[in-house]
């Protein structure tokens, strides 16, 4: 007897695909989190890390006690707790003046994680359900990119320390590779809140940070997609809603709402009943923190080169990207 129609939509390819792939995200998260939480942490010499740290900040961004204070009300984004650049970003005054949606490697090569390879350690003060979703998080840019974070060896001179901070508290990151230890700070769930890991997607959020990606509401063009609604943010936090310099921007890729990059709807808010960005085009949400996106997912296959291999290579990047990304 002949197929019926829907008999044969459930043989569709992009179906089959995606639900491949899931599983494949899924193994490959199950025997690895396995072999990671079976690794004593006494094997890795680590540095000590107080519960204190001042990541860097361009001097004309520093903030008064007065104004964190501000930020630490439990209705606040965890991302912007830390009262860094744009929130969440660490960086110096050189990478401030050029900063845009991804670094500029002609200025800053040395910014680019050498290899494409990204040597980590998870702290061990994170209980096992934390540890599990900061696993996940880097088991799926490692399957949707040609960015491989691998666990530090206890040899490799840069590595990313992703650790629970506990001042500045939050989610945050550096941006770029800064060479040695870097930290990538990821509050973890309490009594009042979910923090910075509730679900992967934050941790995935602060990690392309470190990859070399920026918000996306701070593209030069944004204006033509997003209203920033200046009255409604906290007088002191304004300066975290500029644009990038149209001198140092170029895009390949249109603007993206569903990006995990971008701005909430409510980030800095002075009232919590009232937005600070709003979208100007249709949009279904306006900062996901679930899963990386079509163009997020392009962005670090692009920025490492990823899509410029052969046309085997760079279709199956592509092909990763448009059928997983949101």
């Amino acid at each position: 007897m002949a197929p019926q129609a829907n008999d044969l939509q459930k043989y569709n390819p992009s179906i089959i695909f995606r639900t491949l792939a899931t599983l494949c995200i899924a193994c490959i998260q199950t025997v690895g989190t396995r072999s990671v939480l079976n690794t004593p942490s006494s094997v890795l010499n680590l540095p000590t890390i107080p519960d204190k740290v001042t990541p860097m900040l361009p001097e004309t961004l520093q903030l008064s006690d007065e104004n964190l204070s501000l930020l630490q009300d439990n209705e606040n984004d965890p991302e912007t707790k830390a009262g860094l650049f744009q929130g969440d970003m660490a960086l110096n005054d050189e990478v401030y003046n050029y900063w845009r949606v991804g670094l500029r490697w002609d200025v800053f090569p040395e910014k680019l994680w050498k290899n494409r390879t990204v040597p980590y350690v998870i702290s061990p003060l994170y209980d096992t359900e934390s540890y599990i979703t900061i696993y996940k998080a880097i088991s799926t840019i490692n399957f949707m990119t040609c960015v491989k974070f691998v666990p530090w060896d206890g040899k490799a001179k840069d590595y990313l320390l992703i650790w629970p901070i506990k001042y500045p508290a939050g989610c945050w990151s550096y941006v770029g590779r800064y060479g040695g230890p870097q930290i990538v700070s990821l509050e973890p769930p309490d009594i009042n809140s979910d923090n910075c890991i509730g679900s992967e997607g934050r941790p995935m959020h602060e990690l392309l940070h470190a990859l070399g990606l920026f918000h996306e509401q701070s593209r030069s063009d944004r204006d033509k997609f997003v209203k920033i609604n200046l009255d409604n943010i906290i007088p002191a936090f304004k300066n975290n809603f500029n644009k990038q310099s149209l001198k140092n921007t170029t895009y390949k890729f249109e603007y993206d709402y569903d990006s995990i990059m971008h701005y909430g709807p409510y980030f800095f808010s002075a009232d919590k009943s009232k937005p600070t960005i709003t979208p100007k085009h249709a949009a279904s949400r306006l900062g996901q923190r679930k899963m990386l996106s079509k163009t997020d997912c392009l962005k670090v296959n692009d920025l490492y080169g990823c899509l410029g291999k052969s046309p085997l290579y760079r279709r199956k990047y592509y092909t990763l990207c448009n059928y997983l990304g949101l």
